[in-house]
């Protein structure tokens, strides 16, 4: 688990220190509750959006998980350079990711897809003959 934040470089975008130290600050403020953002100011305008807003997945996640993210996509999804960046090994990386992706919900998606390919195969093994179109239901309910 990455602990400590010095400047993190991944090919050509740096995150750096203080933007580290400046969303900590925030998420130490909140002490985990979710923060609801009330205006949203266009920078180059005076155009200005007042409401609750919730923060999108990604802003949701605590620091150490916002920079682990980050270097995962700056080394293009290459859990060995990620690994290489943070010092850890391959199945750390691994375990990081499944974690991280939780607090995504990417666990539900996930699930649905291992429905989806469960179905595919039902339907394969029915097409094979393998099982008969009232195993396959009883299978399906």
């Amino acid at each position: 688990m990455v602990s400590n934040f010095p400047d993190v470089k991944i090919d050509k975008c740096i995150v750096e220190e203080s933007m580290i130290r400046d969303w900590s600050e925030l998420t130490g403020l909140t002490n985990g509750s979710p923060i609801t953002v009330e205006r949203v100011k266009i920078a180059d305008s005076n155009i200005a959006i007042e409401g609750e807003f919730a923060l999108p997945p990604l802003a949701q996640l605590g620091r150490e998980d916002q920079v682990f993210i980050m270097a995962f996509v700056g080394a293009h999804g290459s859990m060995k350079e990620v690994g290489r960046l943070f010092g850890i090994s391959y199945p750390t990386v691994k375990n990081r990711l499944v974690k991280v992706a939780s607090k995504l919900r990417m666990v539900e998606i996930n699930s649905k897809l291992t429905a989806m390919s469960e179905q595919e195969s039902l339907l394969d093994m029915l097409e094979q003959g393998k099982i008969n179109a009232d195993e396959a239901l009883k299978r399906l309910a």
